[in-house]
């Protein structure tokens, strides 16, 4: 069964936080981030939000927290926020966008990663707003973003459009600040300095 969920959730690949580094990112809260892994917050409905730089683990943590929900027999769901855009306004240009809302909506945890890489078009910014929505006190949403809230607006292109997200989204939320040097980085940075000293 947890394989199947593992499956269903569509992971890029199947991370743990086991094999996070939180000693690489001092900023973040690693007794908030394994009392998250816990899943409590999925059974109260609230939400999950990953800030930082890019390279700085938010994904692998998303990637944690989803595994650790899957095992806990929840059902999770794992997408980019540009991939899932484009798979709404697929579907509303196929007539089964309804289709795709109730299976998002069905979702315990709903993770969006990298929300903020790609601006939206108006209709895809209304339509994932449109997903925040209904997810709000009914489904559990964790999301990545590397941009802070303030530049929210860049991404969906309305100040009230960002305003009525965040609110939803900031009502009943744990804040994970991620900042700090790329891990990625330093990691390349060590590997060529390792082969140097070769």
């Amino acid at each position: 069964m947890v394989d199947r969920r593992i499956k269903a959730a569509c992971f890029p690949t199947t991370k743990s936080l086991d094999t996070f580094d939180f000693l690489s990112m001092p900023s973040l809260n690693k007794a908030l981030v394994l009392e998250l892994a816990r899943c409590e917050y999925v059974e109260r409905n609230q939400n999950v939000i990953a800030l930082g730089n890019s390279g700085t683990g938010k994904t692998h943590v998303a990637l944690g927290l989803g595994l650790a929900a899957c095992q806990r027999g929840l059902s999770v769901g794992f997408t980019t926020a540009a991939a899932l855009v484009h798979e709404l306004m697929e579907a509303r240009d196929e007539r089964r966008l309804l289709n795709l809302q109730k299976r998002l909506a069905n979702l315990k945890l709903l993770i969006i990663d990298e929300l903020g890489f790609v601006p939206l078009s108006k209709t895809g910014a209304e339509l994932l707003f449109e997903v925040f929505s209904q997810r709000y006190e009914r489904g559990s949403v964790l999301v990545t973003s590397n941009l802070p809230f303030d530049e929210w607006t860049e991404v969906f292109g309305s100040e009230r459009l960002t305003g009525a997200l965040l609110d939803r989204l900031t009502h009943h939320v744990d804040i994970l600040e991620m900042n700090g040097d790329s891990y990625r980085l330093k990691h390349s940075r060590q590997t060529n300095s390792d082969q140097a000293i070769v």
